[in-house]
């Protein structure tokens, strides 16, 4: 079958960040000796120059600036990158752009500036407002800093905002995260990313792990936590991801949906489907920004095509994080496969109660979401 667009998004990667926290496992670094904002502008935009021509005739719908903390570089230096972005490629008019941003990195007319350059969407790293508990997770900033930052976003012309924050934290009680997670609710954002801490690979905490609550007590936490949100109003549309109505983050609802997204920065990831040649590409960049940065090498680390064989699982793979129905149709869209090769395994979910079946419509259960594994193994 013959595959079909998806819309478009566009991932910037900036890779640095004042400080490294110990439960970190994304391409970020240190700042040591400086940030060399305008060289790695230059050399973002001449990515994308690279890369644009695969998606030629299509309009971008939103863009994710993310890192590291892209809040280090300076609202002019934002600007720049959006203001090159548009100069390449097509873009909607009422485009989301998302910055994230740390409480510990941000100023009053710094955040303003951001808005001015093209920011239309803040996604601010809170984690915690315990100061026994930022400290334990290497935060440089403090509660103070985290209540402001969000009062200011709250006062400036944005589309929305976020608010980023952790439970099962180090020694945590439900007391603990549930008051975390009330006072993230009084600040009133449109959107929460609420998660529990894990140990990553390769990270600070997994050399000397803390301790975390046991399992009674995290289960606890996400039960009593769900309840808080939705008495809020704040409804569960993706594992870790609560909007007011209207509020979900559309980047990355592209993402779960099967779009195709260009990845441009320091390890950035790229999904391009290439209907002419019935192709569905997967970049990623060049990972340590100074390998990035040696115009000898080019960006591209790698290129490759996703296996026929393999599109199902992705697909579903990234479909059922969202726990809204997902349309049968958009399978056979944006796979180019058709529906027969997953007939047995769509039975299989709906027979283990994973999954409901309606003629246009493949509906996630609550079994399905919490036991996700044992669903996305079907399509393998």
């Amino acid at each position: 079958m013959a595959l079909q667009l998806p819309p478009l998004a566009l991932y910037i990667h900036i890779p640095w960040c004042i400080q490294k926290c110990p439960y970190c496992d994304f391409n970020s670094h240190a700042v040591k000796q400086g940030i060399p904002e305008q060289e790695y502008i230059a050399h973002l935009l001449a990515d994308l120059a690279q890369d644009a021509p695969l998606v030629t005739g299509r309009t971008v719908s939103s863009i994710f600036i993310g890192g590291g903390t892209p809040s280090v570089f300076s609202a002019a230096g934002i600007g720049q990158i959006l203001t090159g972005v548009k100069q390449q490629l097509t873009c909607a008019a009422d485009m989301e752009v998302t910055m994230e941003a740390n409480p510990g990195t941000v100023e009053a007319e710094r955040f303003a500036g951001y808005v001015g350059a093209g920011v239309t969407r803040f996604s601010i790293g809170v984690q915690s407002f315990q100061t026994a508990q930022l400290k334990a997770l290497g935060r440089i900033h403090d509660a103070n800093e985290a209540i402001r930052a969000a009062e200011l976003a709250q006062a400036l012309p944005l589309q929305s905002f976020n608010l980023d924050l952790m439970h099962g934290l180090p020694e945590q009680n439900v007391s603990g995260a549930l008051a975390d997670l009330q006072q993230a609710i009084d600040l009133a954002p449109p959107h929460l990313s609420w998660y529990q801490l894990t140990i990553e690979p390769n990270t600070a905490f997994a050399s000397r792990p803390p301790l975390l609550p046991p399992d009674d007590t995290l289960w606890d936490i996400q039960q009593q936590g769900l309840d808080l949100l939705q008495q809020h109003g704040y409804q569960q549309y993706e594992i870790s991801a609560y909007a007011k109505t209207g509020q979900q983050c559309r980047h990355n609802l592209n993402y779960w949906r099967y779009g195709d997204y260009l990845g441009i920065g320091c390890g950035a990831h790229g999904k391009i489907t290439l209907p002419s040649r019935n192709a569905i590409l997967r970049t990623v960049k060049i990972k340590h920004p100074k390998g990035y940065m040696d115009i000898s090498r080019g960006y591209m680390d790698s290129r490759e095509q996703v296996a026929a064989e393999d599109r199902a699982f992705e697909f579903f793979m990234n479909r059922f994080r969202l726990l809204e129905p997902c349309p049968i149709a958009e399978f056979t869209a944006y796979t180019g496969l058709a529906l027969s090769s997953i007939g047995t395994a769509i039975n299989t979910a709906e027979q283990k109660g994973l999954l409901t079946v309606t003629p246009t419509h493949w509906q996630i259960t609550a079994n399905g979401a919490r036991y996700l594994n044992d669903l996305l193994e079907l399509f393998i």
